[in-house]
C-alpha cells in the first residue's frame, strides 16, 4: 500500500512565513515516542522492536493489510534516558564530558548509529533528545550545544526533541547550528508551552502549547485547551505548530504513577480527534508490540478519514468555536517555570461541559468535533451557522459525514443534535450547499 498522502497533497505549495526553513513540519509530524509509557526504561533493543511493530502490515485499513507507517506514523523518536549519568567535571556536568560531548550509555544503546542506520533501511526517520531532565546539565557553553549538534547529525538522528531541564535553553543557537550542518532536521521545542513562537520568530519545526500530559482525561483537556489562544493569534501553522504534548491513546500506567490510569474507549477517540482538529503533530506511545492494546485502538489511530482532517490545511490550525455555559471542575499539575526538573504546582481549572471544535479544509469543507466533557450521558446540538467557514455562506442545506462511522448522515436544513455518552465525541466533516 502506498504511503497515506492526502494532507501532503492538499499541502502543496504551502509554508509559514515565520517558520523555520529546513522544508519540514510543513503538514503536522507523525510518530512515536518512548515516553508516555516506557519512561526511563528504554535501550536500543526496545526502540528498535518498536520500529519493527510501526512497519508490520499484520492489521487492516479499510481491507488492506497496512503498517502504521504507511499511514505516515514515520518517525520513531528516543526520548531521556539514554545518558551516563556522571559528574565529569566540577562545574556540574553530569551528561557531558570536559569537552562537552555527550556521554551515552553504552550499556543501555550500545551503537545509536546502527539503530538510525537500521531506521532508515525500513524506511522511518530516527528522532534523537537534548537537553535532558534526567541528571540535567548545567553545561551552556557553545562547546556543549555544538558537540550535541555534531553527535547529532554524525549518528544520524533526523529529529530532535529539546527538553526544557538543563541550561541549554537557547532554542535559537540550536536552530542556527543545526542549520549550519546543512542537514535537515526536525526540530521539537520541548520548552512546556514557556517558550512560544510570535508573528515573526520560530525556529523550531512544532512547539510544546502545554506541560506534560498524563494518561487521564483531565489532562487531555487541560493541555488541549492551551492551544486555543495561539490558534487565535494564528500562531499554530505549517513549519510551527503548536502542540498539546504526545497521545496518550493506548497508554496506562506510565511514568506518571497514579496519573496515567489510562482512558476508556471513548475518552481515547475523543483524544484523538481533537489532536486531528487543532492541527497537532500526532506522536504516538502505546507499545507498538502488544497486541491487546494495538487492537483495542487499531480503528482510532487508522482512521484515514481523521488523519485527513489532520494533515489538511485551509489557512485553519482548528480551535473552539462553541460551548455550554456549565462548567466542569478539573485538578491538575501544571509547570511555571523552565530549568531542572520545572517548578509544578496543583491547578483547578474549569471547562464547559460540552465543546464545539472546527476546522477549515478544502473544497470549502469543515470538520467539527462535539465533545461531552460532563459525567453524564448529553444532548449536543450542533448549529450550522456558527460553524466559523460557514457564518458568511449563503446558506442552504448540510451534508454531514461521521467520521468515527465512517457513514453519510444524510442533509440538515439548519441544525442536528447528537447523543453522547460521558468523554464521548462526535466527529463530522460538513459540506454546505449555498441556497440558489
Amino acid at each position: 500500500m502506498e504511503k497515506f498522502t492526502a494532507g501532503l497533497i492538499l499541502l502543496s505549495g504551502v509554508g509559514s512565513v515565520f517558520a523555520i526553513k529546513n522544508g519540514k513540519g510543513i503538514t503536522p509530524p507523525m510518530g512515536w515516542r518512548s515516553w508516555n509509557l516506557f519512561g526511563a526504561n528504554v535501550n536500543q533493543d526496545l526502540i528498535q522492536s518498536q520500529m519493527v511493530g510501526i512497519t508490520n502490515k499484520d492489521r487492516l485499513v479499510n481491507g488492506v493489510p497496512t503498517s502504521l507507517l504507511d499511514l505516515g506514523y514515520s518517525d520513531v523518536g528516543l526520548d531521556d534516558a539514554w545518558q551516563l549519568c556522571g559528574d565529569y567535571t566540577n562545574r556540574h556536568f553530569t551528561y557531558h564530558d570536559e569537552t562537552g560531548a555527550p556521554v551515552i550509555d553504552t550499556s543501555l544503546f550500545p551503537d545509536f548509529k546502527a539503530m538510525t542506520d537500521y531506521a532508515h533501511s525500513i524506511g522511518l526517520t530516527a528522532g534523537w533528545y537534548g537537553n535532558n531532565c534526567i541528571c540535567e546539565d548545567h553545561c551552556s557553553t557553545d562547546d556543549c550545544y555544538q558537540q550535541d549538534v555534531n553527535a547529532l547529525v554524525g549518528l544520524g538522528f533526523d529529529s530532535v526533541k529539546l527538553d526544557g531541564c538543563g541550561k541549554q535553553l537557547d532554542l535559537q543557537k540550536w536552530s542556527d547550528l543545526i542549520d549550519a550542518t546543512d542537514s535537515s532536521i526536525l526540530i521539537e521545542n520541548c520548552h512546556w508551552g514557556l517558550t512560544v513562537p510570535n508573528a515573526t520568530w520560530c525556529p523550531w519545526n512544532y512547539y510544546r502549547s502545554s506541560g506534560d500530559i498524563r494518561a487521564s482525561y483531565e489532562y487531555v483537556l487541560s493541555n488541549l485547551m492551551s492551544t486555543v489562544p495561539l490558534a487565535k493569534q494564528e500562531l499554530s501553522t505549517p513549519g510551527c505548530w503548536a502542540y498539546p504534548d504526545m497521545l496518550e491513546v493506548g497508554c496506562q500506567h506510565g511514568p506518571g504513577g497514579d496519573d496515567d490510569p489510562g482512558l476508556s474507549y471513548a475518552e481515547a477517540r475523543t483524544h484523538f480527534g481533537a489532536w486531528c482538529i487543532v492541527s497537532s503533530p500526532l506522536i504516538l506511545s502505546h507499545d507498538m508490540n502488544n497486541q491487546t492494546v494495538t487492537d483495542d485502538i487499531w480503528d482510532i489511530i487508522t482512521n484515514t478519514e481523521a488523519i485527513a482532517v489532520n494533515q489538511a490545511w485551509a489557512g485553519d490550525s482548528g480551535t473552539i468555536f462553541a460551548e455550554s455555559s456549565r462548567q466542569v471542575s478539573m485538578v491538575v499539575e501544571t509547570v511555571t517555570e523552565l530549568g531542572g526538573q520545572g517548578n509544578y504546582q496543583e491547578t483547578t481549572f474549569s471547562v464547559s461541559d460540552w465543546q464545539q471544535w472546527a476546522k477549515r479544509l478544502p473544497d470549502g469543507k469543515s470538520a467539527v468535533l462535539l465533545m461531552n466533557n460532563a459525567d453524564e450521558t448529553q444532548e449536543v446540538t450542533l448549529r450550522f451557522d456558527q460553524i466559523p467557514a460557514f457564518v458568511d455562506a449563503t446558506i442552504g442545506d448540510f451534508e454531514v459525514r461521521d467520521l468515527w462511522a465512517r457513514a453519510d448522515l444524510g442533509t440538515f436544513s439548519d441544525s442536528m443534535s447528537v447523543s453522547l455518552e460521558s468523554h464521548d465525541s462526535a466527529f463530522l466533516v460538513v459540506t454546505v450547499s449555498p441556497k440558489l
